[in-house]
């Protein structure tokens, strides 16, 4: 295959991861809201009924850690993760550039300790069948695998946007790597803010 080519397959690659990392992020948020309302009923029975369902604090508890993991991928993909730019606004681009590529692997190794030890947990869980100590009783291999499926799929995401980043590099194409791993600029998030203003705009008209 051509040095095109090898673009092509990456660039739908990560298209593919995005794509699916965005339908992780709703669907984690259809879970978080599904546990905030069952807190609520929860503390709606207790207050007027006198009784409760038993475990929604548990169940909230696995849903934000589930649906934090799978939303990882989606943040990294739209450069949402936080990071310190006050010398590096002010670097020249080419070294910017190679400090950008640094800090996917920087987090890239952070994230396959994060899994590695996470691996860890879930297998012990499953070994020893371990089970919350709760009136649930939950299977604690069940959410902590959920969430450790979270945490590789940061993994993967993160791996095709180091390829992706380091062919930018070596090729010189400084732009591609500041639009995989460059920290974003006032003008872009002003730009996406405007963009989502006109969305709301559009969609009251109809």
């Amino acid at each position: 295959m051509t040095q095109f080519q090898n673009l092509r397959v990456l660039g739908g690659l990560l298209r593919g991861a995005e794509a699916m990392s965005r339908m992780a992020v709703w669907a984690g948020g259809a879970l978080t809201l599904a546990s905030v309302l069952l807190v609520g009923f929860d503390v709606f029975a207790r207050r007027f009924f006198g009784f409760n369902t038993g475990g929604a604090d548990e169940l909230s508890s696995y849903a934000f850690a589930i649906s934090t993991a799978w939303a990882l991928a989606f943040a990294a993909l739209q450069r949402a993760n936080v990071r310190v730019d006050v010398v590096y606004q002010y670097l020249p681009v080419r070294v910017s550039a190679v400090l950008d590529w640094l800090a996917i692997v920087a987090l890239g190794v952070f994230m396959a300790f994060m899994t590695f030890y996470a691996y860890d947990v879930v297998h012990t869980s499953w070994t020893r069948n371990a089970a919350a100590n709760t009136p649930l009783a939950t299977p604690l291999w069940i959410p902590q695998g959920m969430w450790f499926l979270g945490l590789v799929w940061m993994c993967i995401v993160l791996a095709l946007m180091l390829v992706r980043a380091s062919v930018a590099l070596v090729t010189g194409d400084i732009a591609a790597v500041k639009a995989i791993a460059g920290v974003r600029s006032a003008q872009e998030e002003a730009a996406e803010e405007a963009a989502a203003g006109e969305r709301l705009v559009e969609e009251a008209r109809q």
